[in-house]
This record gives C-alpha cells, sequence and structure tokens, in this order.
C-alpha cells in the first residue's frame, strides 16, 4: 500500500514547466522574458503587511477613490458641460417648461431619465465625502502615531497634497450641476479671487471668460474636475503606494517586531483577500448611503439665476472651515493707489488655507529640526508618548473644528434660538483661545497617562482586591502586568534634549542664535515628558513586590488555620471588615 505526500520533495533551481506547451504560457514566457515581470510578481506578492484596524483608513480613502472613479465614468456618458440655455422637457414636472442651462438640464435627465442615474450620482457625492474625510482622518493617524519621521516626510508631503487637491476636486464636482446652490458657492468663487491684490480681476476675468457668469466656467470646472485634478491625484497615489512598498509598511511595537522587520501577513493570498473584501465593504455601504440618503437634490433649488442667493446656503463639510472663517472675519478694507483691498475675504479665504497647507507640510520637518532625531523609524508610536506632537495637532483640530462651526453660525442661531451677532463674537474669541486650552489639556493629560503606564510597570494593575494588614490598615492587591503588555509600555525611546555645550563655541551670528532658539524649543518639547523606568528601577520594583506576595501569602494562610481569600466585606455599619 502507497500514499501519496502532498509536501514537496524537492526545491528546484529552475522553474516548473508545463508537460504540454501552451499559447498562454508562452505569451506569458516571451513576456517575461522581456519584462521579468516572474522576478517582480514573486518579490512584491510576498511582500509582507502588519495588520491594525488604524490602518485601513488609508484603505477607505484609496477605495472610496475607486468608486469615485467608477461612477464618475458612467456619469460622464450622459453629463453635458455646456452653459447654453435649454428649455427643460424632461420628467419632473415642476420643472418642466424652464430655462436652464444645458448643464442643469442634463444632471435632471441622470437624475430622473437614465436608468441608475440618480443612484450613482448620490453615490458619486458620497464617496467624495467619505474620500475626503478619510484622508484627513488618515493624516491624523499618521501624526498622532509617528509615522511622518524619517524616512516618510515626502510621504506625508503628498498626503497632504492628496488631502488639498481632493478639497478642490470636491468643490469643482459639486459646482457642476450649475444649480441655485452650486451656483452660489461659483458666485462666492469669484469674490474670492478678485478679493487677491492686483491679479485678483484679472484672475476672475480670465476663469468665467469675462465678467461673471460668463459662459466659459461649468466646461473650464468640467476639465479640471475629470482631467485634471484626477489626473494628479493618480500620480500622487501611485508615487504614495511606490513610497509605502519601498520603505515599508510602520507597525506597532511588539514581541518579535523591530525597526529592521515587518511582522504581518503576505500580500497574496491573505493581505489580498482582505484587501478586496473589504472594498466590497466600503462600495457596499456607499451604495446603500446613495440608495437611501438624500443628499444635493438639486430640483429642490432650481437652475442657477444670478439675481437670487438660496438661503441657509451651506458648502460641503470640507469646505465648511474656511466659509466660518469668512463669516467671523472683521469686515477689514484698504484703499492702496486707488484699489479696495478686501481684507476681511483675502485673509480667511486665499491666505488662511495656503498658510494652514504650509504649516501641514513643514510640521514633519519643524520637528526633525527641533528633537534632532534623524534616524529611521519603522516602529509607531502611542500618542500618550509624544505629549507635545499629539498637543499640537489636537490644537489644529479644535481650530479647524470651531472655524467649521462657524461656518454654521446662521443654523445654530435659528437652531437654538441665539443671536447671531454673540455666535459670532464668541467664535472671534474662542479659534484663538480653544486651541491653547487644547494644547494645554492633552499635553497634561498624556503626561498623566504616562505617569500611569509607569506606575503600572513598576507596581502591577490594581485587582480590586483588598487586604486588611495586622495592624489594621487596608491596601489593595497589585499583580504584575503581563510581558506582552509590559513589552508595550516599555517600547518606546528615552527623550532625548538637544543641548549646545560644545556647538557654542564654534557657532556665530544667526547659526548661534538658531542653536539657542532650537535648545529653548528642544527643552520646551520634551519638558515634563516622564520617562520609562530603568532596568535597575524595574528590579527594584520586582523585588519589592516579591515580598509584598510573600506578606499577602501569610495573610491568607494566619496561624489560626482560617483561611483569608483577602476580600473584604462591608458591614451592617458599612465598614469594611475582613471575612472571618
Amino acid at each position: 500500500m502507497s500514499t501519496t505526500s502532498s509536501v514537496a520533495e524537492t526545491n528546484g533551481a529552475t522553474a516548473a514547466t508545463a508537460k504540454k506547451p501552451s499559447r498562454v504560457g508562452g505569451a506569458a514566457t516571451w513576456a517575461d522574458e522581456r519584462l521579468g515581470l516572474a522576478g517582480l510578481a514573486k518579490k512584491n506578492l510576498r511582500k509582507v503587511f502588519p495588520d491594525h484596524w488604524s490602518f485601513m483608513l488609508g484603505e477607505i480613502a484609496l477605495w472610496s477613490f475607486v468608486v469615485l472613479l467608477l461612477t464618475g465614468v458612467f456619469l460622464t456618458l450622459w453629463y453635458r458641460p455646456s452653459m447654453a440655455e435649454v428649455t427643460y422637457l424632461g420628467s419632473y414636472d415642476q420643472l418642466r417648461g424652464l430655462h436652464m442651462s444645458e448643464a442643469m438640464a442634463s444632471t435632471l435627465n441622470i437624475s430622473f431619465d437614465v436608468r441608475g442615474g440618480l443612484l450613482m450620482r448620490q453615490m458619486h457625492h458620497w464617496a467624495a465625502m467619505i474620500f475626503i474625510a478619510a484622508m484627513l482622518v488618515h493624516l491624523m493617524r499618521v501624526w498622532f502615531t509617528g509615522a511622518h519621521r524619517k524616512p516618510r516626510e515626502l510621504n506625508w508631503v503628498i498626503g497632504v497634497l492628496l488631502l488639498t487637491l481632493g478639497t478642490l476636486e470636491g468643490f469643482t464636482g459639486y459646482s457642476l450641476p450649475d444649480d441655485l446652490l452650486s451656483g452660489t458657492g461659483i458666485r462666492a468663487a469669484d469674490g474670492f479671487v478678485k478679493s487677491i491684490p492686483v491679479i485678483g480681476t484679472y484672475g476672475s476675468f480670465f476663469l468665467f471668460g469675462g465678467e461673471f457668469p460668463g459662459d466659459s466656467i461649468i466646461p473650464r470646472l468640467y476639465t479640471i474636475h475629470v482631467l485634471l485634478i484626477p489626473g494628479v491625484l493618480l500620480a500622487l497615489i501611485a508615487a504614495h503606494m511606490l513610497l509605502l512598498v519601498y520603505h515599508k509598511h510602520t507597525q506597532w511595537p511588539g514581541p518579535g517586531r523591530t525597526e529592521q522587520n515587518v511582522v504581518g501577513f503576505p500580500m497574496l493570498p491573505v493581505y489580498a483577500a482582505k484587501a478586496g473584501g473589504f472594498f466590497f465593504v466600503v462600495f457596499g455601504v456607499i451604495a446603500l448611503m446613495g440608495g437611501v440618503m438624500t443628499i444635493n437634490p438639486i430640483w429642490k433649488y432650481g437652475p442657477y439665476d444670478p439675481s437670487k442667493v438660496t438661503a441657509g446656503s451651506q458648502p460641503d463639510w470640507y469646505m465648511g472651515w474656511p466659509d466660518g472663517a469668512l463669516r467671523i472675519m472683521p469686515g477689514w478694507e484698504s484703499e492702496l493707489f486707488g484699489v479696495t483691498i478686501s481684507w476681511n475675504v483675502f485673509i480667511p479665504i486665499i491666505l488662511l488655507p495656503t498658510l494652514a497647507i504650509a504649516i501641514l507640510i513643514a510640521l514633519p520637518f519643524v520637528e526633525s529640526w527641533i528633537t534632532g532625531d534623524k534616524r529611521e523609524h519603522h516602529l509607531l508610536q502611542r500618542p500618550r508618548n509624544a505629549p507635545t506632537r499629539t498637543a499640537v495637532m489636537v490644537a489644529l483640530m479644535t481650530f479647524y473644528g470651531l472655524m467649521w462651526a462657524a461656518g454654521g453660525n446662521d443654523i445654530i442661531a435659528i437652531t437654538f434660538d441665539l443671536s447671531i451677532n454673540q455666535i459670532t463674537y464668541f467664535m472671534r474669541a474662542a479659534v484663538f483661545v480653544g486651541p491653547v486650552i487644547a494644547f494645554w489639556i492633552t499635553r497634561r493629560w498624556c503626561i498623566s497617562l504616562q505617569r500611569k503606564d509607569n506606575e503600572v510597570l513598576l507596581h502591577g494593575y490594581e485587582t480590586g482586591v483588598i487586604m486588611r494588614s495586622p495592624q489594621g490598615g487596608y491596601t489593595e492587591r497589585h499583580l504584575p502586568i503581563s510581558e506582552a503588555k509590559a513589552y508595550t509600555l516599555t517600547a518606546r525611546d528615552r527623550d532625548s534634549v538637544y543641548v549646545l555645550n560644545g556647538d557654542a563655541e564654534r557657532l556665530s551670528g544667526r547659526s548661534l542664535a538658531l542653536a539657542k532658539a532650537r535648545e529653548k524649543l528642544s527643552a520646551t518639547y520634551y519638558g515634563d515628558n516622564v520617562q520609562k523606568p530603568t532596568a535597575t528601577e524595574l528590579e527594584e520594583a520586582h523585588h519589592h513586590a516579591e515580598h509584598e506576595h510573600a506578606l499577602e501569602a501569610g495573610l491568607d494562610h494566619p496561624a489560626d488555620g482560617h483561611q483569608f481569600d483577602g476580600r473584604a466585606e462591608v458591614g451592617p455599619d458599612h465598614q469594611l471588615r475582613a471575612p472571618h
């Protein structure tokens, strides 16, 4: 009786060949001999990726972008980017017979006369909202965990550019239907461009092809929306993914994980199957939202009319924060050489977003300069272990959130029956005071969590078991934490504050001033941080714990023979008592 083994008996140096040659195999061999696809596939298809729920935030952004491409291709088949005036004769009775642009009429046609058109429109819009939201949250995750550090600074810059371009892409797509709401946004954009000193009026004339509204803005926005920005987005996403593969994926610290390896699942078959399944989850959620959650009902707003403005109009959420800055900005204007400069529009809409993008791009480089950390990092950090970094992002989030809330000051006033002027005055102060308070609270919170981690490392975790000593005192029993938990708490570097020392002697002038500034910033950056215990402190704590456990063991087995399990009881007089 013979058995056949399913395990290979040899590890040959040459690839297996089919017994009967086929045309497909021949074509594959021909391509491989000229392109080297087999070696490339062997190297990359077995690439290992770590597994953690937070890494899926980037995948949500990627798959929602794929949904955007798929639904966008469908919509381009019926949408007509023209501002030529037509009479609407479609199936929506309330607007039949009205004059509108061909862009608006084709959008209504997609919504009511094309099979599945409204579903595709709403899926496209929801996918855009999710795409930008996922990128924003993913960017914050990268910062909080230190994934932006060397060698991934360039990927951080690409991420900021993706977020910026995604926002512009959303605005251009939001404007294409040429309904009253999107037309209000385009009218506002005309004012934004005109607020730019010197070149603003020329820029508006060029963009609109003449005086607003002109007849060129919709075709130009369409070209930007379907060709220019998507092409740049695809290029940046490709560069982002290539750098991800080249640098290796970051991973959380854990047993067996170092700066030189990656612990996880291979691309095939595990990671590809999980990523593919996750795509269908994202697609399904977006399809469900597009089917049951109405968004941008243009038939309610009607066609754009420059003489009308939609009451209570709000842009998509990602454009809410500059809109809020515009609403709370004081009405500052000045005249220079006979030209009126509208600071009340230029600062919140043009200058502030540009400054915000520049700050985001510069963050990793400024942090690297302050800390002097030039090492490569592939292990992530817990946010609590970088208190100042975490506090900086929370302060920026607070500023963003307050600006975003200010964008709905009229809706807030109506909903809660408040004075819109009082809301505006409050927001003007809150956008400056709020981030400072958020920074201080977050930093102190992180430092307190560091102290708590050290306490757990040195003394163990609280069991909830109350012990009574022979002298009548009560203490809580602590037990040592697991090795895996201890590894997590100790897997971090000690902070090293930059000190001038000998550098002061060889530096002068501007270099010396920068070095002194760096020294102060480094001391502030790491100030009050709690360092992890040393090996000596851990050993002393363990010896102390062993002594305490020995004493507790004696209490568990007293000399009178009665068993004492360490748990306390509450007597009728509400006092803690050890059980007899």
